[in-house]
């Protein structure tokens, strides 16, 4: 048991890679709160665990400071600690020519993604200091590291998560506070069409996959083991990396 009596939360824990570090994370002896802005999905994840004892849901949109602030209330109520916050939450535009997206879609990616991951650490770093360490896990993206095109601002926003990422590792780290982020390559996620900016369909995977070196878009397992080693004592001398889960996609 790798996380035997550690408390998380995990955000946008409700499908895809998010539900895939919480269960994860339950298997292997953690007390996890799943976060997601969707009622139903994560409802059914936390049902899906079959174990009221470890897991708990939380409604939450992470771009809203008191929802915020209550998520890690509520873990408290619930667990009486945390030990490990993971900022999973997130969202894109389609992929279309930059100066196509609206206005109002380039606020939400950066309030989802980015300012989400401050309003976490407004709530969750005074509680994990206090407890004298923990650890925080940032899920960015290779679009950070190796953009594509048509993808310009959700890019952006994950070249953002990268830089904050390391410059919170730098700067909590005499808290006892690990920072570390995780960079999927395109996974199987409800977002998949939206990366692609077509129809998913096996013949217009094919020319994504050919892109990544091992063949395969990333799964919620692969994300999820990631995490588990990041947020496990094994990567205890581990801050301010951020692990290309990629399949080759960034050499």
């Amino acid at each position: 048991m790798r996380l035997k009596d550690k408390i998380a939360i995990v955000t946008g824990a409700g499908s895809g890679f998010g539900r895939g570090i919480a269960t994860r994370f339950v298997e292997e002896g953690a007390r996890v709160v799943l976060a997601d802005i969707n009622v139903e999905a994560g409802q059914a994840a936390v049902e899906g665990l079959g174990s009221t004892d470890a897991a708990t849901f939380c409604k939450a949109d992470v771009s809203h400071n008191g929802e915020m602030r209550a998520l890690v209330e509520t873990t408290l109520d619930r667990f009486g600690g945390l030990d490990i916050f993971v900022n999973n939450a997130g969202i894109t535009h389609r992929r279309q020519p930059m100066l196509e997206v609206d206005e109002a879609t380039f606020d939400r990616i950066f309030a989802v993604n980015v300012k989400s991951i401050y309003l976490s650490a407004l709530h969750a770093v005074p509680v994990l200091r206090q407890r004298g360490g923990g650890v925080i896990i940032n899920i960015a993206s290779t679009a950070g590291v190796r953009p594509r095109p048509g993808l310009t601002w959700y890019n952006a926003s994950k070249g953002a998560v990268i830089t904050l990422t390391k410059s919170m590792a730098v700067e909590l780290a005499p808290d006892r506070i690990r920072v570390c982020g995780i960079n999927p390559v395109l996974g199987e996620s409800g977002m998949t069409e939206m990366f692609m900016g077509e129809e998913d369909t096996p013949e217009n995977r094919k020319k994504y996959e050919a892109t990544i070196p091992l063949g395969r878009f990333s799964t919620p397992r692969d994300i999820a083991n990631a995490a588990l080693y990041l947020a496990s004592d094994e990567a205890e001398l581990l801050t301010g990396l951020c692990l290309d889960v990629d399949g080759g996609r960034c050499i």
